[in-house]
């Protein structure tokens, strides 16, 4: 069940306190907040970590599902984590994070990144054959256009599932209209 007021966002656990990307990252909490959403992230180091910082910084509420079991280098939650959800396997904490999502949004990241893309893109081929409402997804930075040009050009996916943003700031605009007209 969606809370019509979370977004996810997704990205990177490797993003340097010091980088650009992870400013951006902060900013990217920090607007969903200022806009009245809760952030779901995967609860972790890294982008999971700016983009909780921003949403808390901001009054926001923030939502962490881990995996124990599947990350046993990390031990526990980023400190801006307010609500724990912890969970059994990848495949549960995607899950768990797209069931209360209204929204997601893809930041730059690895394989992690990609694999929560591809199911947030794949929930909306489902939905959008069975006529149900997709949910809004963006694709934020270059790295991911190649990703969805070649899996439209591959395997027929359906360009109009996900949304290409070039900068974090036109993600978080495209989601916030999404979302307004949801």
């Amino acid at each position: 069940m969606s809370d019509s007021s979370a977004v996810a966002v997704f990205g990177s656990s490797q993003t340097d306190p010091d980088s650009r990307k992870w400013a951006e990252a902060e900013r990217v909490g920090r607007r969903l907040a200022e806009a009245g959403f809760a952030v779901i992230t995967g609860g972790y180091g890294g982008t999971m970590e700016a983009v909780s910082k921003g949403t808390s910084e901001a009054g926001g509420h923030v939502i962490g599902v881990t995996a124990p079991p599947l990350f046993l280098g990390r031990h526990g939650a980023n400190p801006y984590v307010a609500e724990l959800i912890e969970t059994e396997g990848l495949t549960r904490r995607i899950g768990a994070m797209m069931e209360r999502a209204a929204g997601t949004i893809a930041l730059p990241g690895s394989i992690g990144t990609a694999t929560e893309l591809l199911i947030a893109w794949n929930v909306n081929h489902i939905v959008r054959r069975n006529g149900g409402h997709h949910v809004p997804t963006v694709a934020v930075g270059r790295e991911w256009r190649t990703v969805v040009e070649t899996l439209v050009s591959e395997v027929d996916a359906f360009p109009g599932d996900i949304h290409l943003a070039s900068t974090a700031d036109e993600g978080v605009d495209w989601m916030l209209e999404q979302l307004k007209n949801h």
